[in-house]
């Protein structure tokens, strides 16, 4: 390893993580416990709680888990998706993607701080200035953590996953062995309709799978990043039936479905232990949901920290992201810099992070899905074979059913998640539009390392095409919320108005036409935006 210059990928420090280190910390990103759940079972019902979590392993997890598994082989990179993206698309979508990714793990970071001090608060009563210094706390800790490197991340990780499954499957254990209710019945929410039900279980399943990419961001410090494919593929199994055993035997056990969730006084798995075991079980297993929140954040650390540093090492970036610490060989600035942004962000109550979050995920995967098709031609699958690399099973159907899932499914989520978060998600959407072109403009990206593959133009100081890049991305967004106004008009429509008034009380999100007219309004505007862009490109860009 070559740490001369302490700056960027080559100056990392390799560590030997083996398979079931990268299992364990695949757990901790992606679920570490079924925590969540519960909501989908009182506002879907029992029933269909069940089948969601039988299906979406099938149709959901298995294709992202197969297509980042794929990705990751051919290309085990520091920074996955965004690698992945600018070798696949180019400068433009990498960076998209990269700032998607990014902020999508800084947000759900935040969540999991909040959660915790949230269960924390069950313990102890404490003033919002000793919540925050507890927020604080947690903090600095798996920061230390994680400057020390991504064993030991690895290690911290591997040892709260196996308190985490075994507070789970004491839960299974306790709640088959006083099995007394039917856990399928009633199917679905009545209240709900099918329809509101389905969608309600949609976003819930959806979000209790997502964080598979995640991993790939620190491929560059493992010395085997083969054994990351790997772990795709043994975690997922795991994480899916760590989800529906305890569930099955929860409801088993308990009943009472429309009374479960995550606040107050309502059902959950704690009460499997604390009605058949004691109360001391349940206050054991109150423990472990603390400590699988900060799993999660231990693991996210790691992975978001990776994002804007290897995006800085491609003159994308603020430069002084891209130091590395000499003697840990871990990139030290970005982990300290994320650690700030966090305690800033974990003031925010865990509904306003997971808004912005949930529609960048989904963008995420739907361009992931392409980037794998267009890798494909770039690396055949012969090749790869040749050289022992994972590759999707299968064939052809077995790619398109990875790849065409996982889209359809995103468009499906992104339009029944609620208008609150399809309009906020604009928000991220817009600034990293933005934020391309000023450190474009700032730092200059490629063409600061490979001018001839990568050439600017001259007029624009951009990259070669970006002008049409970014009218097309303009339209897509504006095409996308006139698709937005009229089908959330008709799927939320009889009820939108009333519950967006109820659940926020006031100011936008509370008035459902108003959002529908700022859809209707940014769907105009950034498609004629759009239009006038690309037409801007064909006098400005370069002939080929």
């Amino acid at each position: 390893m070559n740490n001369s210059n302490l700056e960027g990928r080559s100056a990392l420090k390799k560590h030997k993580v083996g398979k079931w280190g990268v299992v364990f910390m695949i757990y901790c990103l992606v679920a570490a416990g079924a925590f969540g759940i519960e909501e989908m079972i009182s506002s879907s019902g029992p029933g269909l709680t069940l089948l969601m979590l039988i299906v979406f392993p099938i149709f959901w997890a298995y294709p992202i888990s197969e297509m980042i598994a794929e990705l990751g082989s051919v290309l085990p990179s520091e920074g996955g998706p965004y690698v992945w993206t600018k070798k696949a698309l180019g400068e433009f979508w990498g960076w998209q993607v990269g700032f998607w990714e990014t902020m999508a793990i800084w947000l759900c970071q935040a969540a999991y701080v909040v959660l915790v001090v949230g269960y924390l608060g069950k313990f102890f009563a404490m003033t919002d200035a000793q919540a925050y210094a507890v927020k604080i706390g947690m903090i600095v800790i798996f920061t230390v953590v994680n400057l020390m490197g991504i064993k030991e991340v690895s290690k911290i990780s591997t040892v709260l996953s196996l308190l985490v499954l075994a507070g789970f499957t004491a839960v299974a254990l306790v709640g088959f062995t006083h099995w007394q209710y039917n856990p399928v019945t009633p199917f679905l929410n009545e209240d709900e309709g099918l329809i509101g039900s389905i969608g309600g279980s949609i976003c819930i399943a959806i979000w209790m799978y997502c964080g598979y990419e995640a991993m790939s961001n620190c491929a560059e410090e493992i010395e085997e990043p083969q054994n990351i494919p790997k772990g795709l593929i043994m975690a997922m199994p795991l994480i899916a039936l760590s989800y529906f055993l305890p569930t099955l035997a929860g409801l088993a056990s308990t009943g009472n479905w429309e009374n479960w969730g995550t606040e107050g006084n309502s059902t959950g798995y704690m009460d499997v232990l604390i009605n058949n075991v004691g109360p001391w079980a349940g206050m054991a297993f109150l423990v472990i949901a603390i400590l699988s929140q900060c799993s999660i954040f231990n693991a996210y650390i790691a992975s978001g920290s990776r994002g804007f540093f290897v995006m800085a090492d491609d003159k994308l970036f603020p430069k002084f992201l891209v130091k590395v610490s000499k003697n840990k060989g871990v990139p030290h600035v970005s982990i300290i810099v994320m650690a700030i942004i966090t305690i800033i962000l974990c003031q925010w109550d865990f509904q306003t992070l997971i808004m912005a979050t949930t529609p960048l995920l989904l963008y995420l995967y739907i361009v992931l899905a392409i980037v794998t098709h267009r890798l494909r031609k770039i690396y055949p699958v012969e090749e790869r074979k040749a050289k022992g690399l994972w590759v999707i099973p299968g064939g052809k159907v077995g790619l398109w059913f990875c790849t065409a899932l996982p889209i359809l499914i995103a468009l499906i989520a992104l339009y029944v998640n609620g208008t609150e978060y399809f309009l906020s998600g604009y928000v991220l959407i817009f600034i990293g539009l933005i934020g391309y072109i000023i450190c474009k403009l700032a730092y200059g990206g490629l063409v600061k390392l490979d001018p001839e593959n990568h050439p600017i133009n001259l007029k624009t100081r951009l990259a070669v095409g970006d002008i049409t890049r970014i009218g097309i991305f303009t339209i897509m967004i504006g095409a996308s919320a006139l698709l937005g106004r009229v089908l959330l008009a008709w799927y939320e429509g009889e009820w939108g108005a009333e519950y967006y008034l109820e659940e926020y009380g006031s100011g936008l999100f509370s008035d459902f036409y108003g959002m529908l007219n700022i859809l209707l309004g940014l769907g105009i505007a950034a498609s004629v935006a759009g239009i006038i862009i690309v037409l801007i490109g064909k006098k400005v860009e370069p002939k080929v």
